[in-house]
């Protein structure tokens, strides 16, 4: 391994965010101990994104601009990454993560009127709401990890990655192999998505960098569903979950225990779509988003 692949731990937004996308609608914001990175852009009611692990406001490239027609977008990269600061280690964890955003909401003086969450972004959404720290008409899900892993990757998947969340040399280690494109390629491919090769690069570029992954695997380490599990029967908002029927990260059986959970939660199917259905088909979850909000304005009405 070359030492000068660890010239940068984290990224840098003068020397990495030249190209990125969006870029101008980004500014950075203090709020709760971290330095946020937060893309914002249209008017309209206040739209809440949140990406998932291991992703950052790159992941919105596409869909953000055709959802600012009609809204006002705000889509921070969670704490760790991106181009956004890490907290403590113990504070990536679900109420961690909800509470980190509240504080970022309260700076921002913004109160989202619809809000949606790709994978574990929807699990912190659902903390917001049953914490009273935001009360949005709804709630969508893509493909989002609300419950615990059941079976065997309950048993692997967490005790693995806080093995590999407390050894920075795993962290570098993994950075250094996302400088081969072809492992970032098959990291996508595995979540049952396929993505043109400009937004593999995009991933590739934050993978590369440790305290990216550092983040992702901390997050992973930290991750207790059971909390939602618990107390899903009573959310109150209505929650829409958008599953994309290729998904391999996300079961698409699982939003099938969520409705067992909370009956009122509504299903709607992506046919020939991944992990990364926002990604592959912006146009068309755009159109579903916009439905949904048109939906809960009527029936507010």
């Amino acid at each position: 391994m070359s030492k000068s692949l660890f010239q940068h731990d984290r990224p840098d937004w003068e020397r990495d965010g030249q190209g990125w996308p969006n870029r101008t609608s980004s500014r950075f914001v203090t709020a709760g101990g971290l330095r946020w990175h937060v893309q914002q852009m249209g008017a309209g009611p206040v739209l809440l994104m949140l990406h998932g692990t291991g992703a950052a406001t790159h992941s919105w490239r596409d869909l953000m601009p055709l959802l600012a027609q009609q809204f006002t977008v705000i889509a921070p990269d969670l704490p760790g990454h991106g181009f956004t600061t890490a907290p403590a280690y113990a504070q990536m964890s679900l109420p961690g993560m909800a509470t980190a955003v509240a504080a970022l909401l309260a700076t921002l003086g913004v109160t989202p009127e619809l809000a949606l969450g790709h994978s574990a972004g929807a699990a912190i959404l659902i903390r917001l709401c049953l914490e009273g720290d935001i009360a949005p008409r709804g709630i969508i899900s893509i493909n989002g990890a609300l419950l615990p892993w059941r079976g065997l990757p309950a048993h692997i998947f967490s005790p693995a990655a806080k093995l590999l969340a407390g050894n920075s040399l795993m962290s570098r280690l993994l950075a250094w192999r996302a400088s081969n494109g072809r492992e970032v390629e098959r990291l996508v491919a595995n979540t049952g998505s396929t993505l043109e090769p400009a937004g593999v690069e995009l991933y590739r570029q934050l993978i590369r960098h440790p305290s990216h992954v550092r983040a992702a695997l901390s997050m992973m380490a930290n991750w207790n569903l059971d909390l939602i599990e618990q107390a899903l029967p009573q959310l109150r908002t209505p929650l829409f979950l958008l599953v994309g029927e290729g998904d391999l990260t996300v079961s698409p059986r699982e939003a099938q225990r969520v409705r067992e959970l909370l009956p009122s939660a509504e299903l709607i199917t992506l046919p020939d779509l991944g992990h990364l259905a926002h990604e592959e088909q912006p146009t068309k979850v755009a159109a579903l988003v916009c439905q949904i909000a048109e939906r809960l304005a009527q029936a507010r009405a």
